[in-house]
């Protein structure tokens, strides 16, 4: 397989070259330059610039000269920090140049926190003393395991023209085609991150799906990444070499993932690493082995109050994967299943926060098909470019437009009275120890526990509603408390949300006195952003008695706001009221349940007058008219007689 030119994002690559004073750095950069030895080069070189069409990739490079005098230092410090890879040399003729480069200048790089790729070169090798001849590997070996950032180790000579060349191309290749991201130089073996990203190009090569590429197969991926056919001994060739050291990478069918594997690892350690970097990048991956932006192209969110939701067509692919994954058959995916899924993914994005624990699982720990498609809802609601991502990581291979969609701004909800949505954002406030997180926990079937670990910081669960007219997905955002005042110093921050819901602990004074200010607080932010939310008052902890005061206040609060009374539930008691239905059917009628604040109310009086206004406009008018259609009748009448 022959690989391609570089198909990257890059248009350069900067070159920095430093090292010990008279190491021949100047003599290498005129003798790479200009393809000839030049004994009276200056100190110091400006910039210098060698053409694309100098090396393979058809990348130009500009190598940057620097001075080792101490008042030239910041300047070279500067120069370092802005290289894309970095040239330090040694004289072959003056071993202390080379303690030099251990004992300051790769500590140095360190102390600058330059972490880019870092080529050692021994300049004058023909100046060297035939009599200390030493291997290279031996000397090098143990300081590239000291310093992994060292990428090549090469020698050579401007006066004798001796892999002048050669140290640019490994430069330059170091950038092009980092070998970091995808071989552990230490094990000697693929990276996990690089395996993950194969096994996705191998599954997508796997027409018929029977787990090996056969030789259609094989050919085919050749002709979609080098534009070249393999001849069919080529291809016997290919099995033949794979079989050979790695006998399970070949089976009756073809190339197994094993031996697609192996294949990449021979590429990499024949020092031919561009050639797995040309498939990766032809299949859609960055220099960071994640897929690239411009793949990742949502659809338009004109206005904050607009939300994405996953279409029917990404929903079913979901399904059927999720049955694929699902081996044993038990409507649920074991945590090593639910792995598998995400095995063609860079990682499993449920691994952690915010969505660890945030959908229900069952005794055993599985994930059951509404809790993958709950965890998938939200997922495009926080993050649609991940879903996005992820979804096309686990084989859809549709456009943007037909995995994720626009919804209608809540505002023109509002003016319909009814919502298209599917997902209902909603925001859970109140104050610490009010029951917020044993609300969520309950919402995602986990069992009331007074000796749990009360979680801080935000945090989200997520299920699925059934209902007579259709499903729903909602999801709970907890917000703390002390993080409330943050959040409305944003102006668009309820834009996001179908419906807040206010919890308070029933026994607590001070509880239902701190989630009604907050309440206040959000229905003003609400009012004055022009976001205003639906809002449900939820009184928690209700085996512990209710405070009298808080009970007749409350009720009174809701009748005041035009909003439902507050909803009794006990987390302990598994004594939940419908809350969550409750919850999901208010977020379905986005013109009611608002809180009238005072402005609003005084708004909405305004208005009245207004239109009472100007209906006795339209009656007086209206009467005139009348008469002036009576009068002329009646001398039209008159005249008549006359």
């Amino acid at each position: 397989m022959s690989a391609l030119m570089y198909t990257g994002k890059r248009t350069g690559v900067r070159v920095v070259v430093s090292g010990e004073r008279g190491t021949g750095k100047s003599t290498l950069i005129a003798a790479v330059a200009t393809d000839a030895f030049d004994p009276a080069v200056p100190p110091v070189l400006p910039p210098t610039r060698l053409a694309a069409d100098m090396f393979p990739d058809h990348v130009p490079l500009t190598i940057i000269d620097t001075s080792s005098s101490l008042e030239n230092c910041s300047k070279r410090n500067e120069e370092l920090k802005r290289a894309d890879v970095v040239v330090l040399t040694y004289a072959c003729d003056q071993p202390m140049t080379l303690t030099r480069l251990t004992t300051y200048w790769l500590l140095e790089l360190r102390h600058l926190e330059v972490r880019v790729p870092v080529i050692l070169v021994g300049c004058k090798l023909d100046l060297r003393n035939p009599q200390e001849q030493m291997s290279m590997e031996q000397v090098m070996a143990p300081i590239m395991h000291r310093f992994r950032e060292i990428q090549t180790c090469i020698e050579c000579s401007a006066s004798a023209q001796v892999q002048v060349p050669e140290v640019f191309h490994y430069a330059s290749k170091a950038v092009l085609h980092p070998i970091t991201p995808l071989f552990d130089q230490e094990t000697q073996s693929l990276q996990p991150r690089c395996i993950r990203a194969l096994k996705r190009i191998f599954t997508l090569c796997d027409c018929d799906m029977d787990g090996a590429l056969n030789d259609e197969e094989l050919n085919k991926f050749q002709v979609e990444c080098f534009n070249a056919p393999l001849q069919p001994e080529e291809i016997v060739g290919v099995k033949r070499v794979v079989h050979e050291r790695k006998p399970e990478g070949v089976n009756d069918i073809g190339l197994t993932p094993e031996g697609f594997y192996y294949l990449h690892t021979l590429f990499i350690e024949r020092e031919r690493i561009e050639t797995t970097w040309s498939v990766l990048r032809k299949f859609g991956y960055d220099d960071g082995l994640k897929l690239r932006e411009d793949l990742l192209v949502l659809p338009s969110k004109r206005f904050p109050d607009q939300s994405m939701e996953l279409t029917s067509e990404a929903i079913e692919h979901l399904k059927g994967i999720f049955r694929i994954n699902d081996r044993d058959n038990d409507g649920a995916l074991q945590p090593h299943e639910l792995d598998n899924l995400f095995s063609t993914a860079p990682q499993n994005p449920w691994s952690e926060a915010p969505y660890e624990d945030a959908a229900e699982t069952t005794a055993s720990g599985n994930l059951p098909l509404n809790a993958f498609l709950s965890e998938w809802a939200l997922m495009t609601l926080i993050d649609p470019k991940q879903s996005l991502a992820n979804l096309i990581y686990v084989g859809f291979n549709g456009s943007p437009a037909s995995a994720i969609h626009v919804t209608r701004r809540r505002a023109v909800d509002r003016k319909k009275q009814k919502t298209e949505r599917n997902v209902f954002n909603c925001f859970v406030f109140g104050p610490k120890n009010a029951g917020k997180s044993a609300l969520l926990n309950s919402f995602i079937g986990r069992p009331f526990s007074k000796s749990e670990t009360i979680p801080t910081g935000e945090r989200y669960a997520v299920n699925v509603i059934n209902q007579i007219g259709g499903n729903k997905t909602l999801v709970l955002r907890e917000i703390p408390e002390d993080e409330v005042k943050t959040h409305l110093s944003d102006k668009t921050f309820l834009a996001a949300c179908d419906v807040a819901v206010f919890v308070h602990a029933s026994s607590s004074e001070h509880s239902w006195k701190r989630s009604r200010e907050l309440l206040v607080e959000v229905a003003k932010q609400g009012e004055e952003s022009g976001f205003g939310v639906p809002c449900l008052l939820v009184a928690a902890k209700d085996d512990l008695g209710a405070y009298p005061m808080a009970v007749r206040d409350s009720v009174a609060i809701s009748h005041e706001l035009g909003i439902e009374a507050p909803v009794r539930v006990s987390m302990k008691l598994s004594t939940m009221n419908d809350v969550f239905y409750k919850i999901v059917n208010v977020a379905e009628h986005p013109h009611l349940s608002i809180p009238e604040t005072e402005a609003r109310r005084n708004r909405k009086k305004y208005l009245q007058v207004v239109n009472q206004s100007l209906l006795c406009v339209s009656v007086g008018a209206a009467i005139a008219v009348v008469g002036l259609a009576a009068y002329r009748a009646y001398a039209a009448r008159r005249n008549a007689s006359g």
